[in-house]
């Protein structure tokens, strides 16, 4: 018999979202090597039971908790603003970085007996998903409309804004300001693109 603690009646959306909330707060209190389906249970005050009508595995509830959690960055669609789509894609990086589901994954890649397998499966079962990872949806989005040549975006460019984010997180403890958010599109992703700091595509 479950031993949940009290619980309420929920459904749908309601009870999917409870869930997800729980295991995101159970992870990082617990990490992924301890994670189980009676721990969620338990935070969510619903039966395992309940957890096993939709997940196989602790893991499955905490990959789909981060998908449905996981921001999409949305480009201007007449991707004639580079430089703001991204300012605007790095300062959802910081808010997403600091919230349940971003302290969640840091757990999970600063874990090294988790890390290798967990990383694969967040990058194809979340990110990927999710339409890439913030500043390289963007270079995706303005590659495509013949912005800049696709070739310039590598994956070392691809990833420069997240990793200097990512940096001042780790040396810091402390988001980026948007100064500091400016200074790297300025000063590292367009310069990388081969444009010069000031350029933003405005207009046709």
């Amino acid at each position: 018999m479950d031993d949940q603690g009290p619980r309420t009646r929920r459904r749908g959306a309601e009870l999917i979202n409870a869930i997800h909330d729980a295991v995101l707060e159970e992870v990082a209190e617990v990490g992924v090597g301890r994670l189980t389906m009676d721990g969620i249970g338990r935070r969510a005050a619903t039966p395992r039971t309940t957890l096993y009508r939709r997940w196989s595995d602790p893991i499955e509830v905490l990959l789909d908790a981060l998908l449905h959690t996981h921001p999409m960055e949305e480009p201007t669609p007449g991707a004639d603003d580079l430089r703001g789509d991204l300012i605007r894609s790095l300062r959802l990086m910081v808010e997403w970085a600091v919230s349940p589901a971003g302290r969640a994954v840091a757990v999970i890649l600063t874990d090294p007996q988790v890390a290798p397998q967990m990383s694969q499966a967040l990058a194809e079962r979340v990110f990927a998903k999710r339409g890439g990872t913030f500043t390289s949806t963007v270079l995706r989005h303005y590659a495509e409309r013949g912005r800049f040549p696709l070739e310039r975006l590598t994956p070392v460019v691809a990833d420069i804004g997240e990793a200097l984010v990512t940096k001042r997180l780790i040396d810091t403890g402390t988001p980026p300001t948007d100064a500091e958010l400016e200074a790297i599109v300025d000063q590292a992703i367009l310069p990388a693109l081969g444009l010069g700091a000031g350029e933003s595509f405005m207009g046709g």
